[in-house]
């Protein structure tokens, strides 16, 4: 079973991803409204991979990402999914410890072939 979290302060977008990667009954999904939720969530559950947003209140993505990474060195995968895209908001992912980035809008096949490479790495 992995474990998974979306992270999110837009409803639709979690109800997407969480809809997309409920098709595989091995993934064990959990959902976090604000980078703050987000946090406790990672540092309590464990998860296999993080799907962040950037822009959320409370703590953006990058800050979540940044303090998982302070905290666990290891800790998570973590896909940063937002609609941020220039090449600096990619470098700034990157700079927090994300391992990985999309850009939203994007298509849910591609993503769950994102999540399913990402997985296979890790195991």
């Amino acid at each position: 079973m992995h474990k998974i979290l979306i992270a999110d302060d837009e409803e639709m977008i979690r109800e997407l991803v969480r809809v997309t990667l409920s098709r595989d009954s091995s993934f064990e999904i959990s959902v976090a409204r604000d980078g703050a939720e987000a946090l406790q969530q990672v540092l309590e559950t464990e998860p296999d991979l993080a799907i962040l947003d950037v822009r959320m209140p409370e703590m953006t993505g990058l800050e979540v990402c940044q303090a998982i990474r302070d905290q666990e060195k290891e800790g998570p995968y973590i896909l940063m999914l937002t609609a941020m895209g220039q090449a600096s908001d990619i470098q700034a992912g990157q700079d927090a410890g994300a391992n990985d980035y999309m850009i939203k809008p994007f298509s849910p096949a591609n993503l769950l072939t994102k999540v399913y490479e990402i997985l296979e790495k890790a195991a």
